[in-house]
């Protein structure tokens, strides 16, 4: 099978979020193109897993070379499906081809054995690691249509492992662009695998989760569909009823899949903290201005899970935060992504805008009231043109509101008043998911209690810009399982093996 094969019959899928127009077509794919998919995998995974680092560090620089090459024209795909602005989606594709650039020195150091002293002086323990075995499964969600690609992809090749990738149907051109600079670069056919759906994403990603061949499930997306697809991978095991391998089957579905679930971050500005940079901070990730261009590991784009919902700003501080806040997001300008001059595109789809109108009304009724932004479109006004909603600041949320307990994926500041450290840690705490939190201030000492006591996998402190190539991504609760980037992601498709020298 090549890196990408189109197979069945074409669906009109990918849509300009700004302008409504039709894209192109891809492939619909159904169970049997997967399991092709899936075959040609395991059987590339023959040749590949036995490559050497050195063979598949310099296919990660000529991969890497290549999206440099093309940089502009990649990132003028994402801004027509996604809907991002330009400059952004230039930004976006820097962090994308930085997945691949980390792991080339990674991909040698990982292979390092490591002798463990044994108590038998006639025997030496040798410790090795190894792909996790042939086919993987990756899917990924429309918010960052090639990072989030980038950053699976980027370890399993490295480690030695093969893949089977099924983007998400709003955003299928940015995976495709991929896998053709993928072939161009030298890996070899079956090594990547797209399927592209838009009709039977359930099916699809049933055989990606339920298959014997697929020895690893890499998730990205909301906390409901990850547990579906856990219960999918678990099904061959469930079918035991034997109670002694309950513990073995858990500890099998911790290694076999790696979950980036949802999240619901809170952002907290305690009253020492640095207003200025406290607005700023909260402008990156909330409303995710694009920074410098020249860096290119910055913050999330376009509502990720680990963006704030909840903005808890300490009492004494509250009307001066709110009102520089207002003051910098009343300046913003929303628009197509093609115009220089946009500073915020449209959303994904008039679903995620349907999301948002709900939120900001929910919050109103329950007495928030709206500083900047929050009309709601009329949505089914034929004249309207694109998935646009206006970046909005509600004041005076209630922690009841809806918005508080789910990701609005949308551009809302959400501002929640606190009186004490203790009370802010309660409420930041009083969640079911834990990705991401930040906080602003410049007492050292409650800088490390604070990090210390917020149940989340990361934490920016003065700083909302914590997403990079480099670190462990990942939450705990039911933000997901393991970690993505750095050392820690690749490790994720490594499997350690015990050798025994005896006899000596």
């Amino acid at each position: 099978m090549n890196t990408y094969t189109f197979i069945r019959g074409f669906c009109s899928l990918a849509i300009d979020p700004a302008t409504e127009e039709e894209l192109g077509t891809v492939p619909e794919m159904g169970p049997e193109e997967t399991e092709v998919a899936i075959t040609a995998a395991a059987k590339a995974f023959q040749t590949w897993g036995k490559t050497t680092a050195k063979y598949r560090h310099d296919i990660l620089i000529k991969f890497f070379r290549l999206m440099q090459e093309h940089h502009d024209d990649l990132a003028r795909i994402i801004t027509l499906e996604n809907g991002k602005t330009l400059a952004e989606a230039k930004v976006r594709w820097s962090l994308c081809s930085s997945y691949l650039c980390l792991n080339r020195p990674i991909v040698c150091a990982t292979y390092f054995t490591e002798q463990v002293p044994s108590p038998l002086s006639n025997v030496r323990n040798v410790v090795i690691k190894q792909p996790v075995g042939r086919s993987k499964s990756i899917l990924t969600p429309w918010n960052f249509p090639s990072a989030m690609i980038t950053r699976k992809l980027g370890a399993a090749l490295a480690a030695g492992c093969t893949a089977v990738i099924k983007p998400p149907p709003e955003t299928p051109f940015s995976a495709l662009a991929l896998a053709e600079l993928s072939r161009r670069a030298g890996v070899p056919d079956g090594v990547i695998n797209m399927v592209t759906t838009q009709k039977n994403v359930q099916e699809v990603g049933r055989e990606m989760c339920e298959s014997k061949v697929v020895r690893k499930v890499s998730f990205t997306g909301s906390t409901p569909v990850a547990k579906s697809l856990y219960r999918m991978s678990a099904s061959t095991l469930k079918k035991s009823a034997l109670p002694l391998l309950r513990l073995w089957i858990l500890t099998h579905l911790m290694e076999r899949m790696s979950i980036e679930a949802g999240g619901n971050s809170p952002f907290i500005v305690f009253d020492d903290a640095d207003i200025e940079n406290a607005v700023e901070g909260s402008i990156q990730i909330s409303f995710l201005e694009v920074p410098e261009p020249s860096y290119a590991n910055s913050a999330d784009r376009d509502r990720p899970v680990s963006v704030p919902n909840r903005i808890y700003v300490q009492s004494s501080v509250y009307a001066d935060f709110a009102s520089r806040l207002a003051e910098k997001v009343a300046a913003f300008k929303v628009g197509n992504g093609l115009d220089a001059t946009t500073t915020h595109g449209p959303l994904i789809h008039d679903r995620a805008v349907s999301k948002v109108v709900r939120h900001v009304d929910d919050a109103v009724a329950l007495g928030a009231s709206v500083l900047v932004g929050g009309h709601s479109p009329d949505l089914t006004q034929t004249k309207r043109i694109g998935s646009f909603y206006p970046p909005t600041v509600l004041s005076d949320v209630p922690t009841t509101a809806a918005l508080n307990r789910e990701e609005t994926f949308g551009p809302i500041a959400a501002l929640i008043k606190f009186d004490t450290e203790e009370q802010v840690i309660a409420m930041a705490n009083d969640s079911d998911v834990g990705l991401a939190g930040y906080f602003f201030s410049r007492d050292v000492g409650r800088v490390w209690r604070v990090a210390e006591a917020l149940e989340v996998g990361m934490v920016g402190t003065n700083t909302g810009l914590i997403s990079n190539a480099s670190i462990p991504f990942g939450g705990v609760k039911q933000s997901g399982l393991g970690r993505e980037g750095g050392h820690s992601g690749i490790e994720e498709y490594l499997n350690q093996k015990l050798i025994a020298f005896g006899g000596l």
